[in-house]
């Protein structure tokens, strides 16, 4: 796991692809995240693939960005009678 304490961009740059995270970054109508796994990085911006699409994003845009543990169990349907 990589420190906490590394900023957000050199954080990314770091990371290994198949990390699962969390990136928040600005867009036009403020800011948003992306939680997925990272595919790709370079010096100018990183891919994440979230459960709908790849998200492109620009590090100048990024805010914060962090390691998270793996997602929890899909639970089984609940057979009712």
């Amino acid at each position: 796991m990589t420190p906490p304490h590394l900023p957000p961009r050199q954080f990314l740059l770091t990371a290994e692809p198949g990390t699962r995270v969390v990136v928040r970054y600005r867009i036009e109508e403020g800011l948003t995240d992306a939680l997925g796994y990272l595919v790709a990085v370079n010096g100018n911006s990183c891919t994440v693939r979230t459960r709908t699409s790849d998200v492109d994003i620009p590090l100048a845009m990024v805010i914060a960005a962090k390691q998270v543990p793996p997602p929890p169990p899909r639970r089984s349907p609940v057979n009712r009678p």
